[in-house]
Formats: structure tokens, sequence, C-alpha cells
């Protein structure tokens, strides 16, 4: 399954902001087959980053959006290095 990292531009954000989205990302995301992994959050630039594995990017979209509504604004497929 392909892995993304989705980038947020969320002016203001706060690390504990994105705990509840995550959370709703979880509580959705296995009606979807995908499984939202880690986030990180830069306070300072109002960025959130989020590796997700999912059968596209759609799919990844789709459990944002269902869950909380914030889409990325961004999305790379990644792969993992050593």
């Amino acid at each position: 399954m392909p892995t993304y990292m989705d980038m947020h531009d969320i002016p203001g954000v706060k690390a504990e902001d994105v705990v509840g989205a995550h959370e709703a990302d979880v509580r959705v995301q296995g009606k979807y087959g995908v499984n939202y992994k880690h986030y990180w959050v830069d306070e300072a630039e109002g960025k959130v980053f989020c590796l997700v594995d999912a059968p596209d990017r759609e799919t990844a979209t789709k459990v944002h959006r269902e869950a909380h509504g914030l889409e990325a604004h961004t999305l790379y497929e990644v792969q993992q290095g050593a």
C-alpha cells in the first residue's frame, strides 16, 4: 500500500489542537482501509504533517474530510529510507 506525507497550512495551530484531529482520523480510517500513522506540528510556521498508508490520495483525503474537515494543502507519495 502506498505511503503519503501530507502538509496542512494552519496559521496559529497548536500541538494540542492536532491531538483531537488525529484521534478523529483514527476513528474514521478503518472504514476506508487507511492507517494514519504519525503526525508532526510546527507551531512557529503553522504547519502540520501527517504520515498515512492509504490505497490512494483521494482515500487519504476522504478520511481527513470526514473526520474533521481539515484537508491537506499538499500530499506526496513517499518511500521510507534507511
